[in-house]
């Protein structure tokens, strides 16, 4: 099955193995960090927050980046209909109909984008108010 050109298939290269470990280790430490900031003391919750918040920051805007590729990539390349006209078992075709198509429709790059958005926003806010006290 042919997905393109030489330009499409360079856009679907993944990324280093150690960076997609950053990006996840990222995630796992800013969920973490909001999750016990009730257990410390305001200084250390402060720094919990700030830690969760810049993780989000750079795990979320990654998700983005990566859900709008592979939409860009599937519907690009036509990929749906290319899956469609293959000579792929039934059974194996209907779960890459699933996987390409939902690849194309999801929203969850937009929620990536929200969550993304909202840490850079909130982040930014409290830099500002605690250098306007």
């Amino acid at each position: 099955m042919n997905i393109g050109n030489d330009v499409s298939l360079k856009k679907a290269e993944p990324s280093l193995k150690s960076l997609r470990y950053f990006y996840f280790v990222s995630g796992v430490v800013a969920t973490i960090a909001y999750r016990i900031t009730f257990l410390l003391n305001p200084f250390w919750a402060m720094v919990a927050w700030y830690v969760g918040t810049i993780g989000f920051s750079i795990y979320f805007g990654h998700r983005t980046v990566v859900e709008t590729k592979r939409a860009r990539l599937v519907k690009e390349n036509n990929l749906v209909e290319a899956v469609k006209q293959s000579d792929v078992p039934e059974d194996k075709k209907a779960l890459l109909l699933y996987l390409t198509e939902t690849s194309a429709s999801s929203k969850v790059r937009f929620n990536s984008l929200f969550i993304f958005l909202a840490s850079v926003f909130f982040l930014v806010l409290n830099i500002v108010i605690s250098l306007w006290k």
